[in-house]
């Protein structure tokens, strides 16, 4: 690791895992279009699974009070079917589709999100399998599965607390079934090991903790606008 590409790494990596202690959401979505301008996109689709697994687990810690597994379980299984779908388009597309892609991803769900359209209400939780598919899908290719989980969670009218612990376990599952892909596929190379170790844990001790605290003290809906207005930003950069 050079110096040059460590500090924004780390730079990235802070304000991604931050955001997420926040607001429940926005790793993958703010590091991945970052990393991915310094790093190959396989490496970043590794680390960022990686990454993952362990912010996820401590913030689902902190709301496991409002977990509803019931709830879940059948978006799980769709994304068990996704994920793998998803790996092998890594693997095989060009880094401008996954560029392009990334962009679209990240302009459509800030969009829609900025808008608060009005959403259907969702009573029957079989449809969760299609929304985990395609959360699967797009966990596999980007490490992004977190706009249909949310657009999921909107539609079944998921309390706030609810919402965020939901979120952590499906983002969990994700991540552990990407993680152990790229690892069966020779993805976790002493790089991505040396920035998930020296960079990403230190980092995950200072940001969720520090997160945890802005949370209680701050306008949570300000914040998440403002991460929004800058997932546009990026989107719209990539698309150009």
């Amino acid at each position: 690791m050079d110096l040059p590409s460590f500090l924004p790494i780390a730079a990235i990596l802070f304000f991604a895992i931050l955001t997420q202690s926040i607001t429940g959401f926005g790793l993958a979505l703010i590091a991945m279009p970052l990393l991915i301008t310094i790093l190959d996109p396989i490496t970043v689709g590794a680390l960022m699974a990686l990454v993952g697994l362990p912010l996820q687990f401590i913030i689902l810690r902190r709301y496991r009070h409002a977990l509803q597994f019931h709830a879940v379980w059948r978006t799980m299984i769709g994304a068990a079917i996704g994920v793998p779908i998803g790996i092998i388009a890594l693997t095989r597309l060009d880094e401008s589709i996954i560029l392009t892609g990334l962009g679209i991803i990240l302009v459509s769900y800030a969009l829609y999100s900025l808008a608060r359209l009005k959403l259907p209400t969702i009573e029957r939780q079989s449809w969760g399998v299609g929304f985990g598919i395609v959360s699967g899908m797009l966990s596999g290719a980007f490490n992004t599965g977190g706009p249909p989980l949310a657009i999921y969670g909107a539609c079944r009218q998921w309390q706030p607390d609810v919402f965020k612990a939901n979120m952590q376990l499906l983002l969990m599952f994700n991540s552990l079934m990407v993680a152990g892909a790229h690892l069966l596929s020779g993805h976790m190379t002493p790089t991505v090991w040396g920035y998930f170790a020296l960079v990403a844990i230190p980092l995950l001790l200072i940001a969720t903790t520090l997160g945890f605290k802005i949370s209680t003290r701050v306008d949570e809906r300000l914040f998440r606008d403002l991460i929004l207005v800058l997932l546009l930003l990026i989107g719209v950069r990539l698309l150009l």
